[in-house]
């Protein structure tokens, strides 16, 4: 059987896309072995129907952890046998890009985001040349790639000349498990449940402001889930604003458990802001999950999001990042109910187009043709 090795930077737990990729990759006729990393505190491996393997390294950020994974990956690519390489974001392409010109097999590659305008890098212009050397070395050597919205993908034709195929991280539809309980969650059944979620909460994202608007919402409780550097900087704010009774934190979790909580909520948040190409276009996971469980939008104007917002009628707009404005449209999207049935029926429309089912074909497609 045909081997495919799919490489990944994080601990692979939470990581849905590269799940979905490795389970495409098994319909598409490939044995799949999924590698990544392991942190100190990453939450046990689930059950997954592909070999899985994780490597303990001795940074866990910093430059010292990006040599050390990529030197580590280079190895273990190079020592096991593989028809297929899949590629998950520029951070794992080198070696995979130098295994499959040394052992003469395919490489894809599938960027989850426009790594080298990420916040974390535009204002670190040095660490950002070097990530765009890397990228500008490989990408142009490639026949094809993957990435996950139209914006992403012409950025990458336009510079590079390569051919993008695009597949959006949409979550399977019949994946939603039973809602969650509020008493046996621990959550208050007399407040409205708000709800931001993800694995990258960092910088820029607009979680600062959101946290800030909840001074103003006594009536309101706001569920953080999931993981970023920007957290300790909210548990720090929630402290001293004294909001601990209207905000609680949760750490990443499977994602049948995220969604049993998700479903709950009345309003969900993607408020990126449009302070770099990355965020600008960006089509980020929790709007596919707040679709998928039925749960009303609000969001910032960004070119890929706004796009699916307003085709469906799934919510409304915040027009800047103050906490006030955030806090007036949460007022605006809790207190109209006809506008809110209306918006859960287009959910519902929305869910059944938007869906992990609808998406895969394409990337079947793409997969069968390196058998």
């Amino acid at each position: 059987m045909n081997r495919a090795i799919v490489s990944v930077i994080n601990d692979l737990v939470t990581d849905q896309r590269v799940s979905k990729s490795c389970l495409a990759l098994q319909k598409a006729g490939y044995e799949v072995l999924l590698v990544g990393r392991k942190q100190r505190k990453s939450p046990p491996m689930d059950e997954r129907p592909y070999d899985t393997h994780r490597m303990k390294l001795l940074f866990e950020k910093g430059p010292f952890f990006y040599a050390e994974y990529n030197f580590r990956l280079f190895f273990f690519l190079l020592f096991h046998r593989a028809n297929l390489l899949l590629s998950n974001d520029l951070d794992t392409i080198l070696p995979n890009f130098f295994i499959s010109r040394l052992k003469g097999c395919k490489m894809l590659f599938d960027s989850h985001e426009y790594f080298t305008e990420t916040p974390e890098l535009v204002n670190r212009p040095k660490v950002q040349c070097v990530w765009k050397r890397i990228e500008g070395f490989v990408v142009p050597k490639l026949d094809e790639m993957i990435t996950v919205c139209d914006s992403i993908a012409d950025l990458f034709r336009e510079k590079y000349g390569v051919k993008v195929h695009v597949i959006r991280n949409i979550p399977p539809r019949k994946a939603l498990p039973p809602k969650g309980d509020k008493v046996a969650l621990g959550l208050p059944t007399d407040k409205h449940l708000l709800i931001l979620q993800g694995s990258g909460i960092n910088i820029q994202r607009g979680a600062e402001e959101l946290v800030q608007a909840m001074t103003l919402l006594d009536d309101c409780f706001l569920m953080i889930i999931g993981g970023g550097d920007v957290l300790p900087i909210l548990k720090q704010m929630v402290e001293e604003l004294n909001i601990t009774d209207r905000v609680r934190f949760f750490p990443r979790m499977p994602y049948q458990q995220m969604m049993a909580y998700t479903q709950l909520a009345e309003l969900g948040f993607c408020l990126d802001k449009d302070t770099n190409l990355n965020y600008r276009f960006s089509l980020p996971n929790k709007l596919f999950d707040f679709i998928q469980a039925g749960v009303p939008i609000v969001a910032s104007h960004l070119t890929e999001i706004e796009k699916i917002v307003r085709q469906y009628g799934l919510g409304l707009f915040i027009e800047n990042h103050e906490p006030e404005t955030i806090a007036a449209a949460i007022r605006e999207g809790l207190s109209d109910e006809a506008r809110r049935d209306q918006w859960k029926q287009n959910l519902q429309v929305a869910a059944r187009d938007l869906c992990w089912e609808n998406e895969e074909g394409k990337l079947l497609e793409i997969y069968r043709h390196y058998v």
